[in-house]
């Protein structure tokens, strides 16, 4: 297992509770869009890839006939049955399992949707061949990740800061990034719809540990005013705020 997989599920199955109740995963109007995007039918097969809590996959399930979420860490996996027991849904079934290698025949899932994980796959383009394969023709794959403007320093400090707060980070890409990749990877790009929110400081440092904590502290105390002004990093309620980037994308397999 590559190293970026091995912190994952270290770091994931330390922080698994969290995600149940956590606000940036649960937003339902995230989850709408990406329900939307998708345009599920009745008669679908859906993959959710590295599912975590379920929240996705469970977004999807009143809209398909089935769906398998598939995740790295067992502790994830035990919230995400946990929380679909409780909440009485029975056409949702979980599997530990890789993106990198995918346990599925060729062409069987008419959607593959993956939120808020790929900038932990330490192979992207392995990722999305194994997604590609694994999906009809004409099949769709929705995508809500982290993300960079197309600006070097924005680029370069939230990947450093996304780094500190997880160690398992691989990369955030740009939206012009992520199009090419889906686009030399065999699917047609529909929609690429950037968005930000303005969260506190403090989502990088819960759950981190002292000397990262510190290191997330020296990175921010050291702007310049116009590097803070790029990040939109300011005072709310006496606590500093920053700027995070989104991206959806979604598109089909050709």
């Amino acid at each position: 297992m590559k190293r970026a997989e091995a912190e994952a599920k270290r770091i994931f199955g330390q922080r698994a509770s969290r995600y149940t109740t956590s606000a940036a995963h649960t937003d339902p109007q995230v989850l709408a869009r990406v329900v939307d995007l998708a345009a599920p039918q009745r008669d679908w097969l859906v993959l959710d890839v590295a599912t975590g809590t379920g929240h996705t996959a469970f977004a999807l399930a009143g809209h398909v006939r089935a769906v398998i979420g598939i995740d790295l860490t067992p502790e994830m996996l035990a919230e995400s049955k946990r929380l679909g027991a409780a909440r009485g849904i029975s056409n949702v079934a979980f599997e530990l399992a890789d993106v990198h290698d995918l346990p599925f025949a060729r062409e069987i899932f008419h959607l593959v949707a993956c939120r808020r994980a790929a900038h932990h796959f330490s192979r992207i383009g392995q990722a999305l061949s194994e997604i590609h394969r694994v999906l009809r023709v004409g099949g769709r794959v929705v995508i809500d990740d982290r993300s960079v403007p197309e600006d070097d320093f924005v680029d370069d400090c939230m990947n450093r800061l996304d780094r500190y707060h997880d160690e398992s980070h691989v990369r955030e890409y740009r939206p012009s990034e992520w199009q090419r990749l889906l686009e030399d990877h065999g699917f047609a790009v529909e929609a690429v719809e950037p968005y930000v929110k303005h969260r506190p400081l403090t989502a990088f440092t819960a759950d981190v540990s002292p000397e990262n904590v510190r290191r997330i502290h020296e990175a921010v105390d050291g702007l310049t005013p116009e590097q803070r002004a790029a990040l939109n990093l300011r005072d709310v309620d006496g606590q500093p705020y920053l700027n995070h980037w989104y991206v959806m994308i979604s598109g089909s397999k050709v």
